[in-house]
């Protein structure tokens, strides 16, 4: 997705490019998603649910395209995959599972590690590059921070709130309309001839993230969220093998000590959480026993 959203944007430039690829994107999923029962559909999840989505595509689709050149666009990526992250740690938190943080955070960072090795590539990060880049162009990064921000809390909080509805086509909908709005406003200009590899780049990015997006929608809300934010590091790593074909680049070594890193770090996530569940449920199940013992003992006693 990000690897044709980049193309796109290159053919069309930024903003009208995500305004066509999301435009497309909603069309297709009206075609196939096409919500019914509207009115059943909870106002709070409409409202909330939709404008953490609309922000989080919005600010996603425009720090990519606003990004200098081919090096601020990776760390900008970066910054944007800070979401598996952060909704794992929210996850933690919304579930009433503070004892359970300090177990699932080494694991989150481990896996963040992995992403920053395997995004960056051979390039490698320079931090004295990367201050330069945001003290020069800032609007990127923080669009992208925004959006994993967003996204986390719409995928932690959306599911309790849409109560089994599923407002992918709406929200895809809301997207599209504000991305016209933004480069209309822009005044953005119209590029005079684009070759035919940027109108497929175009298709693939709106079916990419329409059925992207629209799957994993049906996944937190039907679905585990710790386990699916644990999975979701691989998210990233998925997006660079793919953006490496596309753009004729290669996979070299800092990539598999990503993946490694980012292996071990779910595992570890999982593992504390899985662990710390089953703590719980034994504590539960001895103060149950314990209880009725006692209820035992002090019917025998007034016997």
């Amino acid at each position: 997705m990000v690897a044709l959203l980049r193309l796109v944007s290159d053919h069309f430039g930024a903003t009208l490019g995500m305004a066509l690829a999301y435009s497309l994107a909603a069309t297709l999923l009206w075609i196939v998603r096409r919500p019914h029962g509207l009115r059943g559909f909870p106002r709070r999840y409409l409202l909330i649910g939709g404008t953490l989505f609309v922000t989080t595509d919005v600010c996603a689709g425009l720090a990519v395209g606003l990004a200098a050149d081919a090096n601020q666009a990776v760390e900008v990526s970066i910054v944007h995959y800070l979401w598996p992250t952060l909704t794992v740690l929210l996850a933690t938190l919304a579930l009433g599972r503070r004892g359970t943080l300090r177990l699932v955070l080494p694991g989150a960072l481990l896996a963040m590690a992995g992403i920053v090795f395997a995004v960056s590539g051979e390039v490698g990060l320079d931090v004295a590059r990367i201050a330069t880049n945001v003290a020069s162009n800032p609007l990127p990064y923080a669009l992208a921070l925004t959006a994993a921000v967003a996204w986390s809390c719409y995928n932690v909080f959306s599911p309790g709130l849409a109560r089994g509805h599923d407002g992918i086509t709406l929200f895809f909908t809301g997207v599209a309309v504000a991305l016209w709005i933004i480069h209309l406003s822009a005044g953005a200009t119209v590029p005079g001839r684009v070759p035919w590899t940027g109108y497929a780049a175009l298709v693939g990015a709106a079916v990419a993230v329409a059925a992207g997006y629209a799957l994993w929608n049906i996944g937190i809300i039907r679905g585990d969220m710790r386990v699916l934010s644990t999975a979701s590091y691989t998210t990233p790593l998925l997006s660079s093998a793919v953006a490496a074909v596309l753009l004729g680049t290669t996979l070299g070594r800092p990539f598999w000590v990503g993946v490694a890193l980012v292996v071990i770090g779910s595992l570890v996530s999982w593992w504390a959480g899985h662990r710390r569940e089953d703590e719980v449920a034994r504590a539960r199940s001895a103060s149950a026993m314990a209880m009725r013992e006692d209820g035992r003992d002090g019917g025998l006693q007034e016997d």
